[in-house]
């Protein structure tokens, strides 16, 4: 019973306080805008409302790019990027089969066999791009 006794206390006081005019002026203060008057009105307060606004601003400015400028730019790179990607499939339909085609020295060297599947293949190995002849 006295902890509640003591908590009823304590918001009482609280509620008092809050109703104080020195702690009322203080929250209406708050909710007011940017412009000030009296002692409030000095060259810090009003750059600091200049960097605010100026902050809003650019802040705006940062969105509306990223919304109209980044967006579109994005889509035409997809589309660019689909077009070469077929490009390039539609050009690889022309090359020579993989097994006829000649393999030089320098690829596909192998000192020693990998430890994964066949020991041949590399890890990203493909098998629609890459041929490895064996030594028969």
């Amino acid at each position: 019973m006295f902890p509640q006794r003591t908590l009823l206390r304590a918001s009482q006081r609280a509620g008092q306080q809050l109703r104080a005019p020195v702690m009322r002026s203080t929250i209406q203060r708050r909710f007011e805008s940017t412009s000030f008057r009296g002692p409030q009105d000095n060259a810090f307060n009003r750059e600091r409302a200049a960097v605010k606004q100026h902050a809003a601003q650019s802040s705006e400015l940062w969105r509306k790019l990223s919304i109209y400028a980044t967006i579109p730019c994005l889509i035409i790179a997809g589309v660019n990027a689909y077009n070469l990607w077929n490009e390039h499939w539609a050009h690889w339909a022309h090359e020579p089969p993989l097994e006829e085609r000649t393999e030089y020295p320098y690829q596909n060297m192998r000192t020693k066999n990998f430890f994964w599947g066949d020991g041949d293949k590399t890890l990203f190995w493909n098998d629609n791009v890459n041929y490895h002849k064996r030594d028969e």
